[in-house]
């Protein structure tokens, strides 16, 4: 159905009127309530930026020292030049003793297993020898035959001298009394290379010296921990057999070769860093060879490494960097003071409040410390130590402030 024009005409009327009524209200109420979000927003914003600034981490000093984090100064200082090369953990040979028995026999009795720790002087086994027991049982006859020729000596040369007796009786003792006190010497020597000391030696005066006649005491020769031990009860052994190893691991040494083009930069006396999977040490180089090996092209070089905690075995791989020179350099920090945040290097910087994150462009290197080139004054107090504590609770804070 058509509309009329006069009816038509009406309608849009009142539509219009309707609106030039109701859009300066909306748009007041939209405009103030924009305006309202706009300040709330901005209020809000400036808060939050009063509250986290960017790079700060606020702690206190109880704080700081409860984390375990040291603060130096940033100063200047040298970086070594270093020659790396891999080597392996071996016993020292001064450190070590390979027990052979002195005398051949049944062992009757093994004291010390692998492992066990041992004392200079201390009984390792006993074994029952028929040599033993002679050179003992001679020794006594020896001392016996000397006391008595003695007597004599000292009787007929008394008798010489108040002329009772002839002088030929007077030199015969006395050639008698020598020949025997050489023979004791000589008993008394032998006693000594099958090891007996002299305490040892006075207790085969006594009443029950037999007891211990047959048997040979293997003894250590060193203060250390048996690492080895090739002998079994009821087992015959004789002088070649090599019964116990004993090492005193309580210095260790790296064995490893250096490479004729390094071998002018290397010298006695230099000090090596030691590195495994988990450990790290500073030992001392203590000899390079003068010859060079025809087979490796190379001069064997030792480091002695202290290792009073046990935690270096021989046997196992290391790797050595020995600072071979020094080189000056500027302001450097030690390497625990760098962390890469955003994966660019920074450092934290001391403040009133805490500390500051510092983004720095470094330089050269040594195991030890690193340059920094700019980013930092001269000078300036750093946390050198526990930095990483410092990195995550840095992490923790903007991500408060993005939330």
């Amino acid at each position: 159905m058509t509309k009329s024009p006069i009816k038509t005409f009406l309608l849009t009327g009142i539509a219009i009127i309707a609106l030039s009524t109701m859009i300066p209200g909306e748009s007041y109420a939209a405009g103030e309530h924009g305006h309202g979000h706009e300040e709330e927003a901005g209020d809000e914003h400036g808060h939050g930026e009063e509250e986290h600034a960017e790079g700060n981490i606020t702690l206190s000093a109880t704080q700081i020292t409860a984390a375990g984090i040291q603060v130096a100064a940033v100063g200047s200082d040298t970086l070594a030049h270093e020659v790396s090369v891999p080597g392996k953990i071996i016993t020292a040979a001064d450190r070590m003793a390979q027990i052979v028995p002195k005398a051949e026999g049944v062992v009757m009795q093994a004291r010390k297993n692998l492992g066990d720790t041992v004392e200079k002087g201390e009984i390792l086994a006993l074994i029952e020898s028929r040599e033993m027991a002679e050179a003992v049982a001679d020794y006594l006859a020896a001392k016996r035959a000397e006391e008595l020729a003695r007597t004599t000596f000292n009787r007929e040369r008394n008798l010489w001298e108040k002329k009772i007796t002839a002088e030929q009786d007077y030199l015969n003792a006395r050639n008698t009394h020598q020949e025997s006190k050489i023979r004791m010497d000589l008993t008394h020597q032998k006693l000594h290379a099958l090891g007996h000391d002299e305490d040892m030696i006075k207790s085969y005066d006594k009443a029950n010296a037999a007891e211990t006649l047959r048997f040979h005491e293997v003894r250590s020769p060193i203060a250390g921990r048996v690492i080895g031990r090739e002998l079994t009860l009821g087992e015959y052994v004789d002088r070649t057999h090599a019964a116990f190893t004993i090492a005193d691991l309580s210095v260790v040494w790296v064995e490893t070769a250096i490479a004729p083009a390094d071998i002018s930069f290397v010298k006695e006396g230099q000090t090596a860093y030691i590195t495994n999977t988990n450990s790290k040490a500073e030992g001392k180089l203590v000899f390079v060879s003068p010859v060079i090996d025809q087979e490796t092209r190379s001069a064997k070089a030792i480091i002695e490494l202290d290792n009073k905690d046990g935690i270096w075995r021989p046997g196992e791989f290391v790797t050595a960097l020995i600072a071979t020179s020094a080189q000056a350099a500027g302001m450097t920090v030690p390497k625990d003071a760098i962390q890469s945040i955003g994966g660019k290097p920074a450092l934290f910087v001391r403040t009133v409040d805490g500390f500051e994150k510092r983004d720095v462009v470094t330089g050269r290197e040594d195991t030890q410390r690193i340059e920094i080139i700019s980013g930092l004054k001269p000078g300036e107090q750093i946390a050198v130590s526990n930095t990483f504590t410092l990195k995550a609770e840095l992490g923790k804070s903007e991500a408060e402030h993005d939330h």
